[in-house]
């Protein structure tokens, strides 16, 4: 399970809003790449909270609905497909990352961000990698992201059913790729993205 051990340093020099931020999707083929941003609360911490892609469903689900409730604030951020293709992937989970940090009632003092990269920033910046299994603030930002984006691939799917997206949510699975090169993309496909046919 992820822990508050980077928390528990900050709070004790004095950091009263710790931010966790993570995305999700810079991988997948299609769809938008999702980030959320997370300050827990330090009275309230959801127990189980671990890297979103090792945990269940239903444990996803129920602390998803713990996190919004508990938090003391949350957001989540969609960087679309032509942010993608304009940016390129990285500068654009950046920059969705950057988002959830500045919205307006965020007042993030500090920030731990899953990975080794950031946008330059007047908050104090801590990169961690594989921090989504290491903070418990980037883990629930991670649960945020991955459950935000699931469930809007899995309503994209309805439109384009022919992609598989309800199961595999843009990746670039053989069944994806297969139906690319059947089907053509789609106005959700990242088309800066290259890929080869199965």
């Amino acid at each position: 399970m992820a822990t508050l051990k980077f928390e528990e340093r900050l709070w004790a020099q004095g950091f009263r809003r710790v931010m966790g931020l993570d995305e999700v999707g810079r991988g997948c083929l299609a769809g938008p790449v999702v980030a959320a941003g997370v300050i827990l609360d330090p009275d309230r911490i959801p127990k189980g909270l671990h890297d979103s892609k090792q945990l269940p469903v239903k444990e996803r689900m129920r602390l998803d609905e713990e996190i919004r409730a508990t938090a003391l604030f949350w957001a989540v951020r969609e960087g679309s497909v032509s942010r993608i293709d304009s940016m390129n992937i990285l500068w654009a989970s950046i920059e969705t990352m950057r988002e959830c940090a500045e919205d307006p009632d965020a007042a993030p003092d500090y920030l731990l961000v899953d990975g080794n990269r950031y946008a330059p920033s007047l908050i104090p910046v801590q990169c961690v990698v594989k921090g989504d299994s290491l903070s418990a603030s980037i883990a629930a930002a991670s649960i945020l992201a991955k459950q935000h984006r699931d469930a809007l691939m899995a309503r994209l799917h309805e439109e384009h059913p022919q992609f598989g997206w309800d199961r595999n949510v843009g990746y670039p699975t053989i069944e994806h790729r297969r139906a690319l090169v059947e089907h053509g993309p789609t106005p959700w496909h990242r088309t800066s993205f290259a890929w080869k046919a199965p």
